[in-house]
């Protein structure tokens, strides 16, 4: 009877042990520690992945870490990407990953130009001086050339200095909405921000990718790191961001308070994160006609070639699209 007895009680110990037990995952970001990776923080600091039976790490990116390749070594469980034309290289290339959410309905990539040199986007493609990085003129610039009439002759080297431009008053610039424009004015220059987006660049932005084995063998902790995810962004946005501020400042000396307000009210200026489909889908969705539709505009204009990548391994909607987190939006706001 005893033996029973001793059983019993450590089987519900095991069981006490199981309920509070957390999966630990390890999530990368593609740079350092910043106002646009925010939501993260937020569930972090407030206990948002704790309540999900989440024990999460962010593992920042910067210019001597490239997290990139982590995921598909299994060094990291979830990675926030760029854009989707990096999850189309990784499809074409044959890597198993797939995105399972995407928190900015539209992409930061900007162009700018000096305050009031030009009226529209349509003018910016008389400038002389077009300033694109290397990796831009793969991409965004092949678009703007085709479709948007934009020259070769005027595009010249972006080195990610602002010397530059700042010098140069008819000269356009690549640029990070959130971002460039906010250093331009810390030196005396104020900036007309033109989005991509808003011209038909319709890519998502700030994905979140996961290893398909990890969706093949774990669904539901995917599940629980977007859904925490997904009210970690909303309660960032709409409720005290304080907690955020001060891991994202720990993380990254460089940030301060006064930046991060700068950088938010961007976000905020440009709507990049709760507009179009997240508004009644919830942040983090996606719509496969979309990726479609991008990969369409990717393929016409030349940035990669038909045929190369199957849209069906780009990306599994399953875990967004559920309004999850509005409910959390509505008592914070009041709306």
């Amino acid at each position: 009877m005893r033996k029973f007895t001793i059983s019993i009680a450590a089987a519900c110990l095991l069981a006490a042990g199981s309920a509070w037990a957390q999966d630990k995952v390890v999530f990368g970001t593609n740079w350092l520690a910043q106002g646009g990776h925010g939501g993260y923080y937020q569930a972090v600091a407030d206990g948002t992945y704790e309540k999900y039976d989440l024990e999460v790490e962010i593992r920042p990116g910067g210019p001597q870490v490239n997290n990139r390749p982590m995921l598909a070594a299994g060094r990291l469980d979830f990675l926030m990407t760029g854009n989707l034309l990096l999850s189309f290289d990784n499809v074409r290339n044959g890597i198993p990953t797939t995105v399972v959410a995407a928190i900015y309905q539209k992409d930061p990539q900007a162009l700018i130009a000096h305050k009031g040199q030009y009226a529209s986007f349509d003018d910016l493609a008389s400038a002389p001086t077009v300033l694109i990085g290397k990796d831009g003129q793969f991409s965004f610039w092949q678009w703007l050339v085709q479709s948007k009439g934009f020259q070769n002759e005027q595009l010249r080297p972006y080195g990610f200095n602002l010397a530059q431009f700042l010098s140069n008053e008819t000269a356009v610039q690549q640029a990070y909405g959130t971002a460039e424009p906010i250093y331009a004015a810390e030196q005396g220059t104020e900036v007309d921000t033109f989005l991509l987006a808003d011209h038909g660049y319709n890519t998502y932005a700030s994905t979140i990718e996961t290893r398909q084995q990890l969706i093949d063998e774990n669904p539901d902790l995917v599940q629980r790191f977007v859904n925490a995810s997904i009210e970690g962004w909303y309660n960032y946005l709409y409720g005290d961001r304080s907690a955020a501020y001060e891991a994202i400042m720990a993380a990254n000396p460089e940030m301060t308070m006064a930046k991060l307000d700068k950088e938010m009210a961007q976000f905020e200026a440009l709507g990049i994160i709760d507009v179009g489909e997240a508004i009644d889908k919830g942040i983090g969705a996606m719509d496969s006609d979309r990726i479609a539709s991008f990969y369409d505009l990717a393929v016409s204009n030349g940035i990669i070639k038909e045929g190369e990548v199957d849209l069906d391994k780009v990306a599994d909607t399953s875990f967004v699209n559920k309004g999850h987190g509005l409910d959390i939006k509505a008592e914070l706001t009041g709306e």
